[in-house]
C-alpha cells in the first residue's frame, strides 16, 4: 500500500484539530445535530464527495465514485450526551439544551463522537487526494442519534441502501480509554446487545407523617432496584454474560410528601438471544411482583424504548483488516481486547445490507506513569476517565492522526488497486 498522502493535504492536521475543537465546543444532543451536520457537509463539499444531508433526520452521506471496484462504507457518529463537562479544556463545552423530555440539561461530547466525525472527514480528504492509488466507491456515513440507538435504523429506513451505493463491507471505529495511538480489536461478538426500559410505578400519595394512609412508591422503587440485582447473579448461568443497570430513579418533589408515582430507567446488556429472553421477562416479573407486594392498586407501565443489536465483527474480514493495521502501524501498536459490554448500533448497517462489518477501537488517552501491561489485560482503563465521564478528553494527537490513518488503511484494504 502506498504511503498515506498527508503531504498532498498541507495543513490538514491543523485544520482537523481546529474542526475537532469546534465540534467539541458545540455539542448537540441526539436528533438535534443540526449545526454538526452542517459543519460536516461543509467540510466534505470541497473534497469532491457528493454530499447529501438530512438522511434519516440529520444524517450526512458523502459518496466518492472512483471507477470500478468494491464499495466501502465508512461510518462515524456525531451526537453528544447530557453530561456537564469537567475537563477544564480551553475548548470545553458550556452548552445547555432541552432533551427529548423537555428538561434543561448540560451537553458534552463525553463519548468521543466529535473525534469520530473529525477522523472520517480527514479520511475522506486523504482518500479524495489519492484516487490514482485505489478504485471503487467510498460511502462516508455520518450518523446521528447513536446514543439513542436509533440513528442507524433511521438512516436505513430513509433508503440509505436504495439512494446510495450498497456497500460490500462496513467499517467503523470508536475512540476509548486505550493508550493514544494504539488500536484494539476483537473478532466475532465484540459489543453487547442493549435493551432499555422506562418503568413507571403507581402508588398512593400522602403526607410523610402518615405512611399507613399511602402506598409508598419510593420504597417500592428501592425494593425493585435491590431485587433486580438478583437476575444476573441467580438467573443467568455463570458462563454467560449479562448486565442489568438502573441508571435513573426519580420520585417525589419534597421530603415530607410520599409521591404517588416513581420512575426507573433500566438498561440490559447481553450477547445471546437466549439470555436476553431470560433478562427482559425477569425485569417485568420483578417489577410487577414488588408492586403487588406493596399493595399497588394499578399495574406498572413498561416502555421498552431503546434497543441495539449485538455488534459482530466478521472473523475473516477482521483478520484481513487487522493485518493491514499491523503492517501500517507496527505490531506493537495493535492489541486484542476483551468483549465490551457497552453497545453500538453500527452493526445495523452491515446486518441490513447483508455484508460483513469490521469495528475496532483506538486509544485517545495519555497513560504516562501507568503500567501498560494492565491495559493489555483490561485493568488499566479503570485508572483514567473513560467514555461518558465528564472528564473524558482524548488527546488530540496522536489520536486524530491515528484515527484518520486507520480509516484510510482499512478502506484501501478493501478497495481495488491497493496492491
Amino acid at each position: 500500500m502506498a504511503a498515506l498522502p498527508w503531504d498532498r493535504s498541507p495543513g490538514l492536521r491543523e485544520h482537523l484539530a481546529d474542526f475537532y475543537r469546534d465540534l467539541h465546543r458545540h455539542p448537540e444532543l441526539s436528533l438535534q445535530e443540526f449545526r454538526t451536520a452542517q459543519r460536516v457537509a461543509e467540510a466534505l463539499g470541497p473534497t469532491g464527495f457528493e454530499v447529501t444531508t438530512e438522511v434519516g433526520g440529520t444524517g450526512v452521506v458523502g459518496v466518492l465514485r472512483n471507477g470500478d471496484g468494491p464499495t466501502v462504507l465508512l461510518r462515524a457518529d456525531f451526537d453528544a450526551l447530557p453530561v456537564e463537562e469537567k475537563t477544564g479544556l480551553p475548548y470545553a463545552s458550556s452548552v445547555r439544551a432541552q432533551d427529548h423530555s423537555g428538561a434543561d440539561v448540560p451537553v458534552m461530547h463525553a463519548c468521543g463522537h466529535d473525534m469520530h466525525a473529525t477522523c472520517l472527514v480527514g479520511a475522506a480528504t486523504l482518500l479524495a487526494n489519492s484516487t490514482a492509488e485505489w478504485s471503487g466507491t467510498v460511502v462516508a456515513v455520518f450518523q446521528p442519534a447513536e446514543e439513542l440507538a436509533c440513528g442507524a435504523r433511521n438512516m436505513v429506513a430513509d433508503g440509505l441502501f436504495e439512494r446510495f451505493p450498497k456497500p460490500d463491507i462496513v467499517l467503523a471505529q470508536h475512540v476509548g480509554p486505550l493508550p493514544a495511538g494504539m488500536i484494539g480489536y476483537g473478532s466475532g461478538p465484540v459489543m453487547s446487545g442493549m435493551d432499555a426500559v422506562q418503568v413507571r410505578l403507581y402508588g398512593r400519595g400522602g403526607h410523610g407523617s402518615r405512611p399507613e394512609a399511602a402506598i409508598d412508591t419510593v420504597l417500592m422503587a428501592a425494593n425493585v432496584v435491590t431485587r433486580l440485582q438478583g437476575i444476573v447473579s441467580r438467573e443467568v448461568p455463570p458462563a454467560d454474560t449479562a448486565v442489568v443497570t438502573v441508571g435513573r430513579l426519580q420520585a417525589g418533589t419534597k421530603d415530607n410528601i410520599i409521591p404517588d408515582t416513581a420512575e426507573l430507567g433500566i438498561t440490559t446488556r447481553t450477547y445471546d438471544e437466549k439470555i436476553r429472553d431470560v433478562v427482559r421477562p425477569a425485569i417485568e416479573r420483578i417489577v410487577r411482583a414488588e408492586a403487588t407486594a406493596s399493595g399497588a392498586e394499578r399495574e406498572p407501565d413498561f416502555d421498552w424504548n431503546l434497543s441495539a443489536p449485538v455488534l459482530v465483527n466478521d472473523p475473516a474480514s477482521t483478520e484481513t483488516t487487522i493485518a493491514a493495521f499491523a503492517e501500517h502501524f507496527g505490531e506493537q501498536r495493535i492489541l486484542p481486547i476483551p468483549q465490551v459490554n457497552a453497545s453500538e448500533d453500527a452493526g445495523v448497517f452491515g446486518t441490513s445490507a447483508g455484508v460483513p462489518s469490521v469495528y475496532w477501537f483506538w486509544g485517545g488517552i495519555d497513560f504516562a506513569g501507568l503500567d501498560l501491561s494492565e491495559v493489555v489485560e483490561g485493568r488499566g482503563v479503570d485508572q483514567v476517565p473513560a467514555n461518558h465521564s465528564p472528564e473524558f478528553a482524548p488527546e488530540i494527537e496522536p489520536t486524530l492522526s491515528t484515527g484518520v490513518e486507520a480509516m484510510v488503511v482499512a478502506a484501501r484494504t478493501w478497495l481495488g488497486g491497493t496492491a
